[in-house]
C-alpha cells in the first residue's frame, strides 16, 4: 500500500513538472488559486471561530479548527499547486531521479510566488466585499495574526516543521484510500490536527497576515513583523516537508521501491 502510495507522489510531481515545462504561467496561476483555497479556509475558519471567540468560548480553536479543512479539500480536489505540498513530492522524485534537482528549486520558486500573490488577491477581493469592516467580526483572526507575530522565531521554525509534516500527510495517507468518504476525513483529520496543536502553515498565514493587513485595525501588525513569521515557518516547512516527508519516505522505502523497479 505504501509503496503504491510513493509511486503516486512520483507521478503526481511528473505530471505538475510537465504543466510547468509546458507553461510557467499557467503553473503560477495553479500556485495562486491554491493559495486562494487556502484563503477560504481562513476565512470560514476565523469566521466560524469568531461567535465562540466573542463569548470567551474554549471551543474557538476547535470550532476554526474543524472547518479550516475544507481547505485541503478544496485543493485536493479542485486543483492548484501549493508549496508546502510540493516540498515533499518534488524531493521525493529528485532523490529517485526522476526529476534534477536545479528544476526542483525553479517550482518551488514558482509555487510560493504564486501562492504568495495568491493570498494578496484573495485579501483585497475580502476587503472588497466589506464583510469584515466590523471589528466584532474580526477580533479572532486578528488576535490569532498578532499571537503569531509575537512568537519567537526559534519556535516559529519548530512549529513550521510539526506543521507541513501533518499537511504532506494529510495529501499522502489518502493516496492509499480508495472511497472518497475515507479520503475527505482522513484530510480534515490530519488539517484539523495542526490547526489545533498551533503549529504554522507559511501559505496559511501568508493568507491571514494579507487580510489582516489590508484591514488595518490592529496596529501591531505590520509588514515587517509579518516577514519576521513567515520567514522561520517558510524554513521550517521546508525541513518539514522535505526532511522529515521526502528524505524519511525515501530511505526507509528504498529497499521496496529497487526490488519492485527491478521487476
Amino acid at each position: 500500500m505504501e509503496g503504491a502510495s510513493l509511486y503516486q507522489v512520483e507521478k503526481l510531481a511528473l505530471k505538475k513538472w510537465k504543466i510547468f515545462k509546458q507553461s510557467k504561467f499557467r503553473f503560477f496561476m495553479r500556485a495562486v488559486v491554491a493559495s486562494m483555497f487556502i484563503g477560504f479556509g481562513v476565512i470560514v475558519a476565523f469566521k466560524t471561530g469568531n461567535f465562540f471567540y466573542a463569548e470567551g468560548s474554549p471551543f474557538a480553536y476547535p470550532a476554526a479548527a474543524l472547518v479550516f479543512g475544507a481547505a485541503i479539500i478544496l485543493i485536493a480536489y479542485g486543483g492548484g499547486d501549493l508549496f508546502t505540498g510540493n516540498t515533499f513530492y518534488y524531493t521525493y522524485a529528485a532523490l529517485r531521479k526522476k526529476i534534477a534537482w536545479r528544476d526542483v528549486f525553479k517550482v518551488w520558486g514558482t509555487s510560493y510566488a504564486g501562492n504568495i500573490c495568491g493570498a494578496v488577491f484573495f485579501a483585497v477581493f475580502i476587503y472588497l466585499t466589506g464583510l469584515f469592516k466590523s471589528h466584532e467580526v474580526n477580533e479572532f483572526m486578528l488576535h490569532a495574526a498578532q499571537t503569531k507575530i509575537e512568537a519567537p522565531i526559534s519556535e516559529l521554525f519548530f512549529r513550521g516543521i510539526l506543521c507541513n509534516w501533518l499537511v504532506c500527510l494529510a495529501f499522502f495517507i489518502p493516496m492509499s484510500l480508495k472511497e472518497d468518504i475515507a479520503k475527505i476525513f482522513a484530510m480534515i483529520l490530519f488539517v484539523f490536527c495542526f490547526f489545533i496543536s498551533g503549529y504554522e502553515h507559511s501559505i496559511a498565514n501568508m493568507a491571514t497576515f494579507s487580510i489582516s493587513l489590508i484591514l488595518d485595525q490592529n496596529p501591531a501588525i505590520t509588514l515587517p513583523g509579518i516577514i519576521r513569521n513567515i520567514i522561520p515557518v517558510t524554513l521550517g516547512n521546508l525541513v518539514g516537508g522535505v526532511g522529515f516527508m521526502g528524505v524519511m519516505y525515501y530511505y526507509v522505502n528504498k529497499p521496496f521501491m529497487d526490488d519492485i523497479d527491478e521487476k
